[in-house]
């Protein structure tokens, strides 16, 4: 194994912030406790007060993603999961399902699907960690489940052309990591879910979930198979219960964290609205890639630009003698550079994930600022350099 003559000198200049977590994700520049004080704490969320911040959460949300005015939004409980979880277990039954895989949480909601609904036309089309299924092979016909962006492989849909405009399922799309970051073609999307935690950085344990009319008619025309538990019960009396979409919750939100989520919504809007979102993943993402493309051994899990993500970025090694190594080994060299990183203070939590090849995952969503992007890189080199000579 070649290593510089010299070790690799130690930066000069640290990131202001550390913390490239890929969830929970860095709150928003200049984010304070203090902008919460207005929070309603210990009063009901069933008062007006609450339903009043829970309506504005909604509105706001619409607003910011421009979503259309005829799709209903809600709240729910276990952030994403829970969101999913919701319209799995409420919508799926009349027609086939195929389910998009490529990456952990695509994964679980084929283990959902298969395992726990037990539903018997489904099929699964999946790819390796770093590339896509075939999205020309879906049917028009079928239920489709995938995740927008592949938060554990950095891998996302390029857009929503491959979903036909004369489909008769309806799409299921896991936004969590794509909402505010990407553009969503909510005219081909029935069902769109995501969490506080990502790209806007708010507070974890709430989810969101947006249905259009088309999502709705099958609430109102089909009753599952199976006992839907209370938490995921989208109708009432056989029809959408509309309070829900109007900020009456299934279960008690924390009004800190509706305090919070609105505190980022109005930040978003603050600087530009979704464009200006957008606008600074992209602008963060082309730090790594300039990087990447001047750096001998690291590369892109996903080698295909249009298809990469410009939020959870993933990394995976380059260098043919480091890629040789088995798993363990290099799982252990990452281990090694991510403890090197928390030790300076320079990068907190950026490890792979677990079932990923092994590599470096790094946020890019719209709250990390670029001058801390720049300022990382060097220090990545060097951890890769000081790793490998302490192995």
């Amino acid at each position: 194994m070649i290593l510089h003559v010299k070790p690799a000198p130690m930066p000069a200049d640290r990131p202001d912030d550390a913390r490239f977590s890929s969830g929970p994700c860095k709150k928003r520049p200049n984010w304070s406790l203090a902008n919460l004080q207005n929070a309603p704490l210990g009063r009901s969320h069933r008062h007006e007060i609450g339903k009043q911040r829970l309506q504005q959460a909604i509105n706001l949300s619409r607003q910011l993603l421009q979503i259309p005015d005829d799709y209903r939004i809600g709240i729910t409980a276990a952030s994403d999961t829970g969101a999913m979880e919701m319209a799995l277990w409420s919508l799926l039954g009349p027609k086939p399902v195929d389910v998009l895989v490529w990456e952990s949480f695509g994964l679980g909601w084929a283990t959902d699907i298969c395992k726990q609904l037990k539903l018997s036309d489904v099929r699964v089309l999946d790819a390796a960690y770093g590339a896509l299924p075939d999205l020309d092979d879906v049917r028009k016909d079928a239920d489709v489940v995938f995740t927008w962006n592949g938060t554990t492989s950095g891998v996302r849909v390029p857009n929503g052309d491959w979903i036909a405009d004369d489909r008769s399922g309806l799409t299921i799309c896991d936004a969590t990591s794509a909402a505010f970051a990407q553009k969503l073609d909510w005219n081909k999307l029935d069902v769109v879910t995501w969490s506080w935690q990502k790209v806007m950085g708010g507070e974890a344990a709430h989810g969101m979930i947006v249905l259009s009319p088309r999502a709705v008619q099958r609430l109102e025309s089909h009753t599952p198979a199976w006992p839907v538990p209370k938490v995921f019960r989208l109708t009432k009396n056989d029809k959408i219960n509309e309070s829900f979409f109007t900020g009456s919750t299934i279960n008690t939100p924390s009004m800190l964290c509706v305090e919070d989520y609105l505190d980022t919504l109005n930040w978003g809007l603050s600087i530009g609205g979704l464009a200006s979102l957008h606008r600074r993943c992209d602008d963060n993402l082309a730090v790594l890639e300039e990087w990447v493309s001047k750096t001998s051994w690291v590369d892109f899990l996903s080698t295909n630009p249009k298809t990469r993500s410009n939020t959870g970025v993933c990394l995976q090694f380059s260098d043919p003698e480091i890629r040789s190594l088995p798993v363990g080994e290099q799982n252990a060299l990452v281990k090694r550079m991510s403890t090197l990183l928390e030790q300076e203070a320079v990068a907190f939590d950026i490890g792979g994930y677990r079932d990923a090849p092994p590599g470096l995952r790094i946020w890019c969503g719209a709250t990390i600022e670029q001058s801390d992007l720049q300022q990382l890189t060097p220090w990545l080199d060097w951890a890769y350099d000081k790793a490998l000579r302490e192995k």
